[in-house]
């Protein structure tokens, strides 16, 4: 897939304690294959499917052990400058743009609200070669306690026009560039515990959603929501073993009609 414009999500990776353990849960209900880890980059190991590469899983660097969560990237044709963007809106830097080899140059940081994402200015490796497959990334969230905080910082440091969902039931927007909507956003209501922080939640594409939730319970996940059916298609939310949340959607089982939205 070619380079894809400012502040679209390209690639994905979480660091697991378990690495081997990782690789089998996802292997199983995702049908990852990995690549060979990588001990100049820390052992940063590419998952493939269909020789096509989807995401990467690492072990944590000493000193970073903690729970395991999946990182979202997006891409930037230029890390610096977005960095200073992120910090210029209330944002903090939690790694400076470095360059990984001839890959690209990446930075990590943490939106106001708390949610931590990536910054990926592609060199190299472009980022996802496949998106919405089965096995490979479909779609992500902003879930957020301070949704206007999170609004306003994501609308300034990447191009993104928005769009609220006309539903009195949910808080969700839509960023879109262009005429693709490549991000949502949702208010975490009191339904998520209080010790839960804000994040960005992945979605994995699957063949059937109800399957692959079957899959995951099996190996160690819990099930936090769903399956349900919607218009974009059927999903569940789950937590892996090692603490990652993450869901599975089916894109091609739909029900309903597509929301309403309005410009904001």
């Amino acid at each position: 897939m070619a380079v894809q414009p400012e502040g679209t999500p390209c690639w994905a990776d979480a660091m697991f304690t378990d690495l081997e353990g990782a690789k089998r849960f996802y292997g199983e209900v995702l049908g990852w294959t990995f690549g060979e880890s990588s001990s100049e980059y820390g052992n940063y190991t590419q998952v493939f499917v269909d020789d096509k590469a989807v995401a990467a899983v690492v072990p944590p660097m000493p000193g970073q052990e903690g729970q395991s969560q999946w990182c979202l990237y997006f891409s930037s044709p230029d890390a610096a400058a977005t960095a200073e963007r992120i910090r210029e809106n209330g944002g903090d830097v939690l790694m400076e743009p470095m360059q990984v080899g001839d890959f690209g140059t990446m930075c990590l940081a943490r939106e106001p609200s708390g949610a931590v994402f990536g910054v990926w200015q592609p060199g190299a490796h472009e980022g996802f070669e496949a998106t919405a497959t089965p096995g490979a990334y479909c779609w992500a969230e902003v879930f957020t306690r301070d949704p206007e905080a999170t609004d306003a910082f994501f609308s300034a440091v990447f191009p993104y026009r928005m769009k609220d969902v006309e539903d009195d039931a949910v808080d969700f927007r839509m960023f879109d560039i262009g005429e693709k909507t490549v991000l949502g956003r949702m208010r975490m209501t009191d339904d998520f515990p209080p010790e839960v922080p804000s994040y960005i939640n992945v979605y994995y594409t699957v063949d059937d959603c109800d399957a692959a939730v079957a899959q995951a319970t099996e190996h160690g996940a819990v099930l936090r929501f769903g399956p349900m059916t919607s218009p974009f298609g059927r999903f569940a939310a789950l937590t892996d073993p090692q603490g990652a949340n993450f869901s599975v959607i089916d894109i091609t089982t739909t029900e309903g009609e597509m929301p309403k939205t309005r410009d904001v």
